[in-house]
């Protein structure tokens, strides 16, 4: 049964003759010598699939009965720690406290809101639901709800509920269909009909969704971009926006979030971790191919440029290698 975590355009496979045990003993010498050994914690768990770090993870446990990311958080400190507790955590535990971040505290973290919700497929949406639960004892939906409000709100719990369809069958009638229901609920029509967008753009596969938009532009000669900036406004345009670049492309999308995290004065070091480790097993080969083609430079040279020390090796590690 291959897991829904993994795609086949990761930089990081499973590692070939992995043994637990082998593993969870150079961490802890790593960790207990006299001074940190962080080169030894770094290529360990960069070199293992995340399957691979979670069965590290109970072995220490076993052998230790000591929690590895305590361990982590108590030898190691700032970005680095992050990094090294993210990359022991399992996906959807990873992907639950995110949405968590982002609403933690004063405002809301948008965009990584948008983010998790938009790149994520049905599955792995109600997997990350779960964890949430179990973590925080209240359904993701109803922080969602508390946090935001309006059509924001409503398209949020919609994607949060993970029913987009994700078959692969794309219906050409539909498609006409749908993009019509667009045309008469924006362009068309005095006022916009906003249920009308979330309806389509938050339950139709991605594929379907590329054929709608297609069609949408026989009917109106223009692109539902154009149209969604028109018609619409606020954090409700940011995700309409974000769902319409992830069905037409998500690693291109992913590549565009990296970009913003690393240009300009300082770097989103939470938004960083959080695509470098998340995507690391999935499509980070395309998303650093998307990096490439669209910014002329290699994601590999800005993360080195931007980021220093042991945090710049583990990402750069993860990364793979420059194109």
């Amino acid at each position: 049964m291959a897991s829904i975590w993994v795609g086949p355009r990761g930089t990081i496979k499973d590692y070939p003759g992995f043994s637990p045990s082998v593993d969870a003993e150079a961490i802890r010498k790593a960790i207990r010598g006299l001074g940190t050994d962080e080169k030894t914690l770094i290529n360990i768990l960069t070199e293992r699939s995340n399957a691979q770090r979670q069965l590290i993870v109970k072995q220490y446990q076993a052998a230790y009965e000591q929690e590895l990311k305590d361990d982590l958080k108590g030898d190691l400190s700032g970005h680095f720690e992050h990094v090294m507790v993210a990359l022991v955590t399992a996906p959807a535990l990873f992907d639950a406290k995110q949405p968590k971040k982002s609403m933690k505290g004063t405002g809301t973290d948008e965009d990584a809101l948008i983010e998790i919700l938009t790149t994520r497929s049905s599955r792995q949406m109600k997997e990350i639901s779960q964890a949430y639960y179990t973590v925080y004892k209240k359904s993701l939906g109803d922080d969602i709800s508390s946090e935001t409000s309006g059509d924001f709100r409503k398209a949020l719990l919609t994607l949060a509920d993970g029913r987009r369809d994700e078959s692969l069958k794309v219906d050409e009638h539909l498609a006409k269909k749908d993009a019509q229901i667009l045309y008469n609920a924006g362009e068309n029509k005095w006022g916009t009909d906003e249920d009308k967008f979330t309806e389509v753009l938050c339950l139709r596969s991605f594929p379907q969704l590329k054929l709608t938009f297609d069609e949408y532009r026989n009917i109106s000669q223009k692109d539902i971009e154009d149209s969604i900036k028109g018609e619409l406004s606020g954090h409700f345009e940011d995700l309409l926006l974000a769902i319409v670049h992830c069905a037409r492309n998500t690693p291109a999308f992913l590549a565009e979030r990296l970009h913003q995290a690393l240009k300009g004065a300082g770097t989103d070091e939470f938004t960083l971790n959080r695509i470098m480790v998340s995507r690391s097993e999935i499509d980070l080969l395309d998303i650093r191919h998307e990096f490439k083609k669209h910014y002329g430079y290699s994601l590999y040279s800005a993360i080195q440029s931007d980021t220093s020390g042991d945090y710049r090796t583990v990402l750069l590690k993860i990364c793979g290698e420059d194109d």
